[in-house]
């Protein structure tokens, strides 16, 4: 049966058609963050400074060049001096000013393995992941080895404060690196670097697929690689799992408070099934527990946690808040976003109040802003179809979204959202 592969498309105009929001002067006067976005239909991204106060957005640098057709998403360095945006053919580098303006680096960029559909960072900002579904109209068994038509993950290295991304990772017949092929289609992914109690610093990257392209046909999958410091994936042994129907979009979340070990790793997997979308939780057993067993634990498997939660249909976005105890999903049917609780232990979601808030038309992507003072949070939602960006104040004890407002921008389709404090001096 034919499956259609889940898609996150980075896509946003800049021109700024609403005053309610946006202005194009300068705010240098109030505490401010950064906003970038990304514009499929002018292929570019431009900055925004975030008034801290309030959430209003300022214009800084508009329709720089992605350098590529089709930019996906933006990630950013941990230095606050670089950014990195994926395109559908490429990666391209940029360097970031003090006041947040972005400088495209000349060269066209990083091949990648196209169509790419999306990228992560690691925390270190040391190692980049490349999710591409492959270019096969009716896939065969992608058993083997080197088939560039087959789905494949590439890991790109690069250093905080660099704008050079080199590929790296598993080598293979064609030279001393080579894109990680997939047997499955995949959907959508995410990394995490944790160090569980007692144990080692390791690395894990998440990967959801909907179509297995081998005779097993074991499809709605979670599949899950240990990296080490060269890029190099591993597939763990008992992967990949079994999600809900059509699994569309993961995060990998640490609930441990700084310092301590009272909370765990979670992996939540937002699925679309026939009538209605749901999340579904799987734990990372560390511990014993009421989920994990000893030999779970032993060889460090995903535990399901709980009975999948129902939220709206075709999830596509997911996010945390900078604690990690409230989470956040987008889903492009009904235009709403949905908000939970993670217990610390147990990483089990309980509905915030209001469980959910609309947005514009279709969002498909999130990005959180910090408060300067812990007053507020500001989360910001990308409407693709809606051509416009909605922003929401965020209850730092509660989680809870309030005071929604809807810019519009033309052209239109936004997504690839990221937010940030400014970088001084």
């Amino acid at each position: 049966m034919s499956k259609k592969t889940g898609v996150v498309v980075a896509l946003l105009g800049m021109c700024v058609l609403s005053s309610l929001l946006v202005s194009c002067g300068s705010s240098s006067s109030r505490p401010s963050g950064l906003l970038y976005v990304l514009s499929q239909a002018e292929s570019n991204v431009s900055s925004y400074s975030i008034d801290l106060n309030n959430g209003n957005l300022s214009l800084i640098t508009s329709n720089l060049p992605a350098t590529g057709a089709m930019p996906l998403s933006i990630s950013l360095d941990p230095t606050g001096a670089t950014a990195f945006v994926l395109n559908q053919t490429s990666i391209s580098s940029y360097t970031v000013g003090s006041d947040g303006s972005l400088s495209v680096v000349q060269g066209g960029g990083t091949p990648v393995s196209a169509p790419a559909l999306a990228m992560v960072p690691d925390a270190a900002g040391d190692l980049l992941f490349v999710i591409s579904p492959g270019t096969l109209p009716s896939p065969p068994d992608c058993s083997t080895a080197n088939d560039p038509a087959c789905p494949s993950i590439s890991v790109f290295s690069t250093k905080p404060g660099s704008t050079t991304v080199t590929p790296t990772g598993n080598p293979c017949i064609a030279g001393p690196t080579c894109p990680y092929q997939l047997t499955r289609i995949p959907t959508a992914l995410s990394v995490i670097t944790f160090t569980p109690s007692g144990g080692s610093t390791q690395t894990l990257l998440f990967v959801t697929s909907n179509m297995d392209l081998t005779a097993n046909h074991n499809d709605n999958e979670l599949s899950v690689f240990s990296v080490d410091s060269s890029g190099n994936l591993t597939e763990q042994p008992s992967s990949p799992y079994t999600t809900e129907v059509n699994p569309g979009v993961v995060l990998a979340v640490n609930t441990n408070p700084p310092a301590q070990n009272t909370g765990g790793v979670f992996v939540y997997v937002g699925n679309q099934g026939a009538v209605t979308g749901a999340v579904r939780e799987f734990e990372l057993c560390t511990v014993v527990n009421q989920v994990c067993s000893q030999l779970e634990v032993d060889a460090e498997q995903l535990a399901p946690v709980g009975s999948p939660a129902t939220i709206g249909q075709n999830p596509r976005a997911m996010l945390t808040d900078p604690t990690n105890s409230f989470l956040y999903i987008a889903c492009t049917g009904g235009n709403v976003v949905y908000g939970f609780h993670m217990i610390t232990g147990t990483g089990v979601l309980q509905t915030l109040s209001p469980p959910s808030q609309p947005t514009g038309a279709s969002p498909v992507a999130l990005a959180m802003h910090p408060n300067f003072n812990a007053g507020a949070e500001f989360l910001f939602v990308s409407n693709n179809a809606g051509s416009s960006i909605t922003s929401f104040n965020v209850g730092v004890t509660t989680g809870s979204l309030s005071s929604g407002t809807t810019v519009i921008f033309s052209p239109g389709a936004p997504s690839g959202l990221a937010g940030r404090y400014k970088r001084s001096g």
